[in-house]
């Protein structure tokens, strides 16, 4: 069953990796606009078409001026995309408006908004959500003024829930975080029902507990904040434990809000605390440190590797993957950034080492335009590291057996990991499955060599001067029989399975006997 689901999971990655997470969330989000301008004919929503087309247009206008303006002056390259997502989401926080006073309030959030994200950050990064932080500096504001307006949540409606679904839930599955917003639904959710139960009861008032969990699930931004705000990256930690708790710490504020003053910690002031408490957790981590790139190289036919050189402190835990910004002009549907692997241990820093693959033939569809844009960058260019991520871990107890299963480029992150224990001098029962074309294509053979791991290499031809503990699966079938066969004791290790996603799908089902599988699925760049 596990590995069943894994194989879907897999496919759907697969497919949803064709497009950036960034765009991925604009589309969305601006096609939940265009459902909600449609339904808006029919008096089911609250704000009126012309209300909405204002108001988008105001938002639109101000956090792209805003932002352009912000990253010429820090010499920053202009992200459209991530003016348009601000823009959206503060569409359908605040409430849309003909009133030009509290047009006036939606602009101001607006820049608020895209000010935080230079003005409230840290070596980089910014650590708010930026439309929360709008929203949030809007509804003090309007204590003291209540022309202008504050958060009103008009997405929470039933109208609209089941496109909030479909759509939020793409947003998830690319960016990873379905697990982490059920937690923070499911304690939201709850704790909402306990909190109007409990003022039912304190009332006197009869209720029945079903009506009032489907009414605040549908009718409560819930959906909305999950799946467009708390999923975020960048206001993300790395580790899932972490997200988890974040998820936890809106959840309970979110669904249970504590009043300070005029105002309460609900909704995007939850947020905005759940996001103070993602910066803590990876303070050290939380920063966009730059890169010079030293050397490109080629280690098979199809295996590029670059090596940086970082100009600060990078942390990050063997097997993590790290987010790449190239910035160019026209970038196509995938954006500007791409996640890859770290193949080299947290000993080698300050040198860096990234790996892919970069076919060639007729056959081969065309280049991405961040291939070319990456391709063009010279020894010496500078690029930016936005993000370290991943839990695509070893165990700690080193007494775990483990099964590695690398297809392809998905050695890199093995490689970092086998580096480190090697540098650490970490003895572990750790036998490698390395699955790749043909022998040629085995890149990383002198670190895996070096780390002392058994290997068993699936390859149409037979390598050479193999070492003794080598091993060509001559005429095995990568299956799950093939893989008792030259790994009898897999039901006693933990299975790690790394390469492109339809391969992991492929593969999966072979290793539900393994005690747990951990994937980590690579959709190309």
């Amino acid at each position: 069953m596990i590995g069943t689901l894994t194989s879907l999971w897999n496919r759907v990655f697969s497919v949803l990796g064709r497009v950036s997470m960034y765009r991925l969330a604009y589309l969305c989000l601006a096609a939940l606009a265009v459902i909600a301008f449609l339904v808006s004919f029919t008096g089911a929503i609250a704000p009126t078409p012309l209300e909405l087309l204002v108001t988008l247009a105001v938002l639109a206008a101000v956090c792209s001026a805003t932002d352009a303006a912000a990253q010429s002056i820090l010499k920053l390259p202009w992200r459209i995309e991530s003016s348009l997502i601000t823009a959206h989401i503060l569409l359908f926080v605040l409430r849309p408006t003909l009133d030009l006073a509290a047009l006036v309030g939606i602009a101001l959030a607006g820049v608020v908004a895209s000010l935080s994200k230079y003005v409230l950050a840290w070596r980089g990064r910014h650590i708010f959500n930026p439309a929360a932080a709008g929203a949030a500096v809007l509804t003090i504001v309007s204590v003291w003024v209540p022309a202008l307006g504050a958060s009103a949540w008009w997405v929470g409606t039933p109208v609209l829930a089941a496109p909030v679904v479909v759509l939020g839930a793409l947003v998830l599955l690319r960016t990873e975080k379905v697990r982490v917003v059920t937690v923070f639904l499911v304690i939201a959710v709850a704790v909402s029902v306990v909190r109007v139960s409990a003022l039912y009861q304190s009332l006197g008032t009869t209720f029945d507990a079903w009506d009032v969990f489907w009414q605040i699930l549908w009718s409560s931004p819930f959906l909305f904040l999950g799946a467009f705000m708390l999923s975020e990256p960048l206001t993300m930690p790395p580790r899932r434990w972490q997200q988890f708790t974040v998820a936890a710490v809106v959840g309970v504020l979110a669904g249970w809000p504590i009043p300070i003053g005029e105002i309460s910690l609900g909704q995007e002031r939850a947020l905005l605390v759940g996001n103070l408490v993602a910066f803590a957790f990876a303070f050290s981590q939380r920063s966009a440190v730059r890169l010079t790139l030293e050397s490109r190289n080629n280690l098979t036919p199809t295996v590029k590797q670059l090596t940086f050189r970082t100009h600060s402190r990078l942390a990050f835990t063997p097997g993590q993957y790290l987010e790449l910004e190239v910035p160019h002009r026209h970038p196509d549907a995938r954006g500007t950034r791409r996640e890859f692997s770290i193949a080299s241990a947290p000993e080698d820093l300050p040198e860096l080492r990234v790996a892919f693959r970069e076919s060639n033939g007729p056959d081969v569809k065309p280049q991405s335009s961040y291939k070319k844009a990456l391709a063009e960058v010279a020894p010496g260019g500078v690029l930016a590291v936005t993000g370290v991520w991943g839990d695509f871990v070893l165990p700690k107890r080193s007494s775990s057996p483990l099964l590695l299963v690398a297809a392809g480029i998905g050695i890199t992150p093995f490689v970092s990991q086998l580096r480190h224990q090697q540098l650490a001098g970490d003895d572990r029962d750790i036998v490698l499955v390395y699955v790749a074309s043909e022998a040629s294509e085995l890149a990383f053979r002198p670190e895996l060599e070096a780390s002392g791991v058994p290997v068993i290499v699936f390859t149409r031809d037979e390598p050479k001067d193999m070492p003794r503990n080598w091993m060509w699966a001559r005429g095995v079938r990568l299956d799950a029989d093939g893989l008792l066969r030259v790994v009898p004791d897999i039901a006693a290790r933990h299975a790690y399975i790394s390469g492109p996603s339809g391969l992991i799908a492929e593969l999966a089902p072979a290793l539900e006997k393994a005690r747990s599988i951990a994937t980590d699925a690579f959709s190309g760049y």
